[in-house]
């Protein structure tokens, strides 16, 4: 039996959705009062579209293009689709959204008070992937991470009602931080795409050429280069952990959830002696509870 176009797109709807049991850390659990899920869950919806549409893995069909009102021809123009997504994101604020995941959005968006900005910039970083494959600094990185990784813990933030300038900046470490381990899990795949993370500068103090990142295992340089980035990861999350003690409840048990997913994915990472080329190195549970105890007890 043939899909109808409603069918399709709830499936596309789900699809993107339940990419939220792949991430280093939880989204939105069950623990959570349900407003609070419901309101993540929207949030995560958001960046994990526009992060399908700036990695070009959309579900196949074409059904998210349609919504958007992107032709055929220019569907699979990256620029096209996310100039397109944020006109429909705009509408979230003004108007009606076309896509079933923005009109997701739109109630958490009214109930919780939520501007454009970390939206926009979300898609600004997705437009910088298309634009920018290498980075010549760590500051550089640092930059793109304040696009890529630090409004959804912003949004966070605001969704719990728990903002303030201090939480702001401790949050933006977290976020960084999970970013840039992220991107040591999947140095490979990135290569794939025709993108290195690894600023030039930290490759060329290593002696790493980019043919380094295509072997199917790492050598000494690369390893000694992983382990030099996962441990300024290491550190981001150590100076943003006091996020974890400035709140009460439930929330702080969420938000040990994700400095304790960083921690334990920076753990698998040294556990693979820093070989992230064969595929991303990834925590088990029982390393991921060990380290939100850690967390929540303010250790490590």
């Amino acid at each position: 039996m043939t899909a109808t176009a409603s069918e399709r797109t709830a499936d596309a709807e789900r699809g993107t959705l339940d990419k939220a049991a792949d991430e280093n850390f939880p989204v939105a659990p069950f623990f959570l009062p349900k407003a609070w899920r419901d309101d993540l869950m929207a949030v995560y919806g958001f960046a994990r579209l526009v992060d399908d549409i700036g990695d070009g893995d959309l579900a196949p069909g074409g059904a998210d293009a349609r919504l958007l009102g992107v032709p055929d021809a220019q569907a699979e123009d990256r620029l096209v689709l996310l100039d397109a997504f944020e006109a429909d994101l705009r509408r979230v604020f003004d108007a009606t959204p076309h896509h079933p995941l923005l009109r997701r959005l739109q109630p958490t968006v009214r109930r919780r008070a939520l501007t454009p900005e970390p939206f926009l910039g979300l898609i600004a970083a997705n437009r910088q992937d298309q634009l920018v494959k290498r980075y010549e600094t760590y500051d550089d990185l640092l930059a793109y991470c304040e696009l890529s990784a630090n409004p959804v813990g912003r949004l966070v933030l605001a969704v719990t009602d728990t903002s303030t300038p201090e939480r702001i900046g401790l949050s933006d470490a977290i976020c960084t931080a999970l970013q840039i381990v992220e991107h040591l899990q999947d140095v490979a795949e990135d290569l794939g795409r025709d993108r290195i993370y690894l600023p030039a500068e930290d490759m060329k103090r290593f002696h790493v050429q980019e043919a380094d990142l295509a072997r199917k295992s790492a050598g000494a340089s690369v390893r000694a280069l992983v382990a030099y980035e996962a441990q300024r990861a290491r550190d981001l999350l150590n100076e943003g952990a006091p996020l974890v003690g400035s709140v009460h409840g439930r929330l702080k048990l969420l938000l040990a959830g994700f400095v304790a997913g960083g921690r334990a994915a920076v753990h698998a990472i040294a556990a693979a002696e820093y070989d992230v080329l064969p595929g991303p190195p990834k925590p088990g549970k029982g390393r991921l509870l060990r380290e939100v105890g850690v967390t929540l007890r303010g250790e490590g």
